[in-house]
């Protein structure tokens, strides 16, 4: 089983009309909600961890993972708001968000004391790790998952304009590495958080997988092999969710080969990369011909 650590919350999508005053539909989302979700519907066993509101946002949101088949018993609940994300959509399909998210349900998440027995990964990531108290209860839960023996993925989902102190949390980022085996994040994620990929994988983690948009991704790996794959060519709607369906995608095409064990990344070949980075390539081309965050089946692909 996967256990997927970090916030859910309700993203505000423009429908028609463009524009800041464009009518919005609400949507579930959040990186980790929607990785888990996409790692359920390519058929992996996957577990839920986080705080959801009690109010009827919250109460879609556990309605929708129990209904993809996530597991929801290490989900903690409180009365405060669901967290919103009001999504702008270039003309590219990129999105940009704008966030509430003070006084939320997430923030308050509490350190869970352990993960179950048949947890074998814990990914993490995003929002999550940049907003205290919650924060740190997911970085204790990161290390105490890593001292157990759990594979961890970490996927930092940079989002500025959440991040109050930009020396602060990439001093937090880099006290992570020692507890991450796969460190997965946008180029744009690198360059923000200074772009030393050798530095990481010194800090810590086996491998470093890049997501490049539409020219694909690639991956350094401590033993200094790279591989890279193209992007796949698709007519985009929107990118929401794409890099939380990849990272999803690079997990599911792991635990099928058996490498979501620590240590397991130092043998993988850079064929065996360059095959788990098209598969993560296609699902995440797959998410941005649909409206919103909506992962592909396994059957899809």
């Amino acid at each position: 089983m996967i256990v997927v650590a970090g916030e859910a919350l309700i993203d505000l999508v423009p429908e028609g009309e463009a524009g800041v005053l464009a009518a919005r539909r609400p949507v579930p989302g959040g990186g980790p909600y929607n990785t888990a979700i996409a790692l359920a519907r390519l058929g992996t066993r996957t577990a839920f961890c986080s705080r959801v509101s009690t109010d009827a946002f919250g109460q879609a949101l556990l309605q929708r993972l129990e209904a993809e088949g996530v597991g929801v018993e290490l989900v903690q609940r409180g009365d405060e708001p669901t967290p919103l994300a009001v999504a702008t959509i270039e003309a590219t399909g990129s999105a940009e968000y704008g966030f509430y998210v003070q006084g939320t349900a997430d923030r308050l998440f509490e350190y869970p004391g352990r993960l179950p027995a048949d947890a074998r990964a814990l990914s993490v990531g995003t929002c999550s790790l940049v907003l205290d108290p919650g924060a740190t209860a997911y970085a204790e839960l990161m290390r105490a998952a890593a001292e157990r023996g759990v594979f961890v993925a970490l996927d930092p989902n940079i989002r500025p304009g959440l991040i109050p102190d930009a020396a602060a949390y990439r001093a937090r980022f880099t006290s992570w590495l020692p507890h991450v085996s796969l460190l997965k994040l946008s180029a744009e994620d690198a360059q923000w958080l200074g772009g030393d990929i050798g530095g990481w994988l010194d800090a810590g983690p086996a491998a470093v997988v890049v997501t490049r948009g539409a020219d694909g991704l690639s991956v350094t790996t401590r033993a200094g092999r790279v591989a890279a794959v193209p992007g796949v060519p698709v007519d985009v709607v929107d990118t929401i969710g794409a890099g939380d369906t990849a990272n999803a995608a690079l997990l599911h095409a792991l635990a099928g080969r058996g490498l979501l064990r620590p240590g397991a990344l130092a043998s993988v070949t850079p064929d065996t990369w360059r095959s788990v980075l098209a598969f993560a390539a296609r699902a995440a081309a797959l998410t941005c011909t649909r409206p919103g965050a909506q992962p592909p089946h396994a059957d899809a692909l």
